[in-house]
């Protein structure tokens, strides 16, 4: 073969890729038509699918968090009306000593057995409401602590070593859980 020919066969041969080329493409262009019709259609009911699909979410969703929010009403209602309860229970059986106390009292007369079972009763107190969270604040030879402490008085001339120290405690201060719920009222020194 010479160059003509090989360029025409060559040139032949890229005529008819070419044009087998434009074949293609307008069946192309026919078929898109078609296939976007379907596609939209596709799309779109899978989209109102999903939309149903997230409404039906969205109210199980919303009534789940509605059950959820009456029940927790429900439970603070009855943690209102029962909070006592822990604490009631620790106090009836000391409440039960002071009554047996009380009796037994009126029988005798010997003054030391009853402050022997007075003391015993304030102990069992003191260790129920240890139990439910409840401290004594610490006084003895403290420093003045104006978180936990009430100044009542000021006592002037006790020296340098008792200057912001607490001297006297007039009344016992106490904490529930680290929370203050009565200052301890003190003399301090000044």
């Amino acid at each position: 073969m010479n160059m003509e020919e090989k360029e025409t066969v060559l040139n032949g041969s890229a005529v008819e890729e070419e044009t087998a080329d434009e074949k293609e493409a307008p069946i192309d262009e026919e078929t898109t038509p078609n296939d976007s019709a379907e596609d939209e259609q596709d799309p779109l009911e899978a989209a109102l699918a999903e939309i149903e699909q997230l409404k039906t979410q969205m109210l199980y969703k919303t009534a789940e968090f509605d059950n959820y929010r009456k029940r927790t009403l429900k439970e603070k209602a009855e943690l209102i009306l029962n909070g006592g309860e822990k604490a009631v229970s620790a106090i009836l059986p000391i409440i039960d000593d002071m009554e047996r106390a009380i009796e037994n009292g009126a029988k005798t007369d010997d003054v030391e057995v009853l402050r022997e079972g007075m003391e015993l009763i304030y102990h069992k107190m003191l260790k129920a409401l240890e139990g439910l969270g409840v401290k004594e604040i610490e006084t003895q030879n403290a420093d003045f602590n104006t978180d936990v402490h009430e100044a009542v008085a000021m006592v002037p001339g006790m020296g340098d070593d008792k200057k912001g120290k607490v001297i006297d405690c007039l009344q016992k201060g106490y904490q529930l859980n680290d929370k203050v719920i009565r200052h301890a009222k003190v003399a301090v020194g000044q």
